[in-house]
């Protein structure tokens, strides 16, 4: 009966220890495999139990538990992967219809239309004073438009530049401030989708003056 008991302590002690175990030793193992042990482990327990001693109730009950647990969580994360691939196919489906139309993301390119010079930006608060300053190819600021207030979010401005080339290569910066505080400011610019790709969970846009980007940035469509 000693022998039998110590066996039945031993196994009550790898028992308790089974989640662990299976973390540290085992992560390769799915939740069924961690289940197969666990109920290997819990008859031979019950096996060579004392039966003046029986195993406790309630450790039972929580390792069991436990167990489920583990399996619920796998159980889990297999529908998240497959709600997030539906999610990534869905986004490409949404991705393929914006090709050959424009969207806002972020940069400074100038647009020009004849005479005509066009931008957007982002403030992330209402300013009293906002400026453009305009920079030709060689980052010389070339021209300096006043919009005055604005308010905060997105915002376009356009105005007339008989002074610049109507085909030129322009960029252009924002300054904000309320009160001679300075706001944050960020560039915004049109940007035509030539192609979309899906890939890693994730998709993205291939644009025409921007390059590869993803599409979580971009700020709205047009």
């Amino acid at each position: 009966m000693t022998t039998t008991s110590s066996s039945t302590a031993s196994l009550a002690t790898d028992f308790s220890s089974f989640n662990v175990a299976s973390t540290s030793t085992a992560k390769a193992l799915t939740a069924q495999e961690q289940q197969d042990r666990f109920l290997k482990l819990l008859t031979t327990q019950l096996t060579n139990q004392d039966p003046l001693n029986p195993m406790d109730n309630a450790q039972m009950t929580t390792q069991m538990a436990q167990i489920s647990t583990v399996s619920g969580i796998e159980s889990m994360n297999q529908s998240i992967s497959k709600l997030t691939s539906q999610f990534v196919s869905m986004q490409a489906l949404q991705g393929a219809s914006l090709v050959g139309h424009s969207v806002v993301v972020q940069g400074d390119q100038m647009a020009m239309s004849g005479n005509q010079a066009s931008g957007l930006f982002e403030l992330s608060a209402a300013a009293d004073t906002v400026k453009v300053e305009v920079l030709n190819a060689a980052g010389t600021v070339v021209k300096t438009v006043s919009l005055g207030a604005q308010g905060s979010g997105q915002q376009d401005f356009s105005f007339t530049a008989n002074d610049l080339e109507t085909d030129g290569d322009y960029r252009f910066r924002i300054s904000a401030t309320t009160g001679g505080v300075a706001v944050t400011a960020t560039p915004l610019m049109l940007d035509k989708v030539n192609a979309v790709s899906a890939g890693s969970g994730t998709l993205t846009l291939d644009l025409q003056n921007s390059g590869s980007v993803s599409y979580d940035a971009v700020k709205s469509v047009h």
